[in-house]
């Protein structure tokens, strides 16, 4: 196999459509019975980097985890399915989105659980970024994404910006409230 095969220059958003399914247990779940919130950011990160790793054919690290909503609880004895792909893919990171759902597994009734853009860097074996893949958005909603992903990241480095312009005027007394 050529390394134009193995690191193409692009690769389509179905190439890298990931899904993974879970059943919630006991030990999944709060005292009410539902999902706990950690748990499944966890199964969203896992579900993330498998569309990050089709798409870049490399190691992956999370950068970051844009937004996160929460819609429907999940409960003990669903089955989580998740769904995710590239959204846009830069030169060395990748958004990625991903859907959650539950499916009552005595009535098949199908309910939205949460939604997540999430960031994944490629990196070598010595954590060094490495350039990806270009990725080309075939449907309307791909194209779409493509282009909202553009927004997100461009508002992510604005926010990212005025963070360290307040880190860097910070002073021992603003310790408490550098978070915000």
């Amino acid at each position: 196999m050529s390394s134009t095969e193995t690191h193409p220059a692009a690769r389509t958003v179905a190439s890298t459509q990931s899904a993974m399914t879970e059943l919630i247990l006991p030990n999944d779940t709060n005292t009410l019975g539902n999902l706990l919130g950690g748990r499944l950011m966890h199964f969203i990160d896992l579900t993330g980097a498998m569309a990050a790793y089709r798409h870049s054919r490399t190691h992956v690290v999370t950068a970051a985890m844009d937004h996160i909503d929460f819609i429907n609880p999940a409960n003990i004895g669903d089955l989580l399915i998740l769904k995710s792909s590239v959204n846009r893919a830069f030169s060395t990171s990748m958004e990625v989105g991903v859907t959650a759902w539950a499916e009552n597994t005595l009535t098949g009734k199908m309910q939205h659980v949460a939604s997540a853009y999430l960031v994944f860097v490629a990196i070598d074996q010595n954590g060094r970024p490495l350039r990806v893949p270009a990725l080309l958005p075939e449907t309307a909603d791909e194209k779409r994404r493509y282009a909202d992903a553009l927004l997100r990241r461009q508002h992510r480095e604005a926010e990212n910006a005025r963070r360290k312009a307040r880190l860097a005027a910070a002073t021992p007394d603003d310790a408490s409230n550098l978070n915000s």
